[in-house]
């Protein structure tokens, strides 16, 4: 029985997973939305303390590459000395890593 159970959490833990690396948003939503919003605004309580960037702004779009993005998003931003976006390296594959850059640029207006 201990192994049927533990056999059932590995499945719904991998399948969760694949969830997210077929789905953008999923990882966005899961992972993003928090400082940058749902529509990428920053609009939200944390992205004005962290002063987070307008990702629908052409302007801000314009101001990094898609290299900077899987960058900032790896390794983490960090100002001053302050770090202002947390790394997500050690939660996320690089291939999910990838997949939020490229998400970002579907957020411009």
């Amino acid at each position: 029985m201990k192994r049927i159970t533990i056999s059932v959490i590995t499945l719904a833990n991998i399948v969760a997973a694949s969830v997210y690396a077929a789905n953008p948003k999923a990882l966005w939503d899961a992972n993003c939305a928090q400082c940058h919003g749902a529509d990428g605004s920053a609009n939200t309580k944390m992205g004005k303390q962290l002063n987070a960037k307008d990702l629908t702004s052409a302007q801000v779009q314009a101001s990094f590459t898609d290299a900077d993005a899987t960058k900032a998003i790896k390794d983490g931003v960090k100002q001053n000395g302050k770090t202002t976006m947390k790394a997500f390296a050690a939660k996320l594959s690089d291939d999910d890593i990838k997949t939020l850059a490229a998400y970002v640029r579907t957020l411009k207006k």
